[in-house]
């Protein structure tokens, strides 16, 4: 049976940070690093492959799922996500790790990286951006043009908007909705998605707009060419929260890095074409053997 630990970390400023820990063996540790507003469904097949050998350490950022925020609400977003992640892998025992992650948690690893270096030993961008998001999403400005009037709206009127999207995200029709408009539906099994749906639903809108307003400005493209470490970079061919340019972009400036795309692949490539990441995450697993090998010689 793999090991399975779940707790809670209680950070110097009063958030409550749930985590989790699946797996056994020797094997490099990794960490997973979702999304803004997501807690955790796209490493469903993840899990299965990478737990067998080595640990695997999942967390819910402030703010999201089954974690708090702290004291002063308003000490959310990415410089505390980077923080929480270094001490809540010093409380776990996880000194050097490969980190993964989707959409915006490839902002949160490359920044981890920047800050952490030492920590990280080989790192997956699955299907997001270095950064900028409210300027390229779906290929164009408007939602940096919208976002500025999203945040005050949302800001004077948290608990209405808590209760419009408790409505609306969790029905068939959103569902729908998302799938036909953004995603892969010849691909995506819609059972796999529903979790996105029904977290999005419980989340508070506040903590969503506060987060994506801390990544709005933020961007690591100065910090790729430092990035030394075996990378892997995966774009999907019809992403349109994170257009597969920039995933191209990404990867010819990283150093170290193997790019994926996958044909037909949306921004969940990874619940769309499975075997396609699962052999990419092989692929990236060896050659950080390699690497650490060669440098012990």
């Amino acid at each position: 049976m793999t090991r399975f630990v779940q707790d809670y970390l209680i950070t110097p400023d009063g958030a409550p940070i749930w985590w989790e820990m699946r797996g056994e063996g020797d094997e490099l540790p990794a960490v997973f690093l979702d999304g803004l507003g997501c807690e955790g469904f796209v490493w469903k097949h993840l899990w299965n492959q990478l737990t067998p050998n080595r640990k695997v350490l999942h967390w819910n950022y402030r703010g999201h799922g089954r974690s708090g925020v702290a004291t002063d609400p308003t000490r959310i977003g990415v410089d505390y996500i980077i923080d929480d992640l270094a001490l809540l892998m010093e409380r776990v025992g996880l000194k050097e790790v490969v980190v993964f992650g989707h959409s915006m948690g490839v902002q949160v690893c490359l920044e981890f990286h920047r800050r952490h270096p030492s920590m990280v030993k080989g790192i997956g961008l699955l299907c997001g951006s270095y950064g900028n998001p409210l300027d390229t999403w779906h290929d164009h400005s408007l939602l940096r043009l919208g976002f500025p009037a999203m945040l005050s709206t949302v800001e004077k009127f948290p608990d209405l908007a808590h209760s419009v999207m408790k409505r609306i995200m969790p029905t068939e029709f959103a569902t729908e909705i998302a799938i036909r408009t953004e995603l892969s539906k010849e691909l995506l099994p819609r059972e796999d998605f529903y979790p996105y749906m029904n977290h999005l639903a419980n989340m508070k809108p506040i903590n969503f707009v506060r987060t994506l307003n801390s990544l709005k400005d933020h961007s690591a493209i100065d910090h790729l060419q430092d990035v030394r470490v075996p990378t892997l970079v995966v774009g999907g061919e019809i992403d349109r929260f994170t257009p597969v340019w920039l995933s191209e972009r990404m990867a010819a400036a990283l150093p170290e890095s193997e790019y994926v795309f996958v044909k037909g692949g949306s921004h969940t490539a990874p619940l769309e074409r499975p075997q396609i990441v699962a052999d990419a995450v092989e692929r990236l697993l060896t050659r950080i053997k390699t690497a650490r090998v060669s440098k012990t010689a």
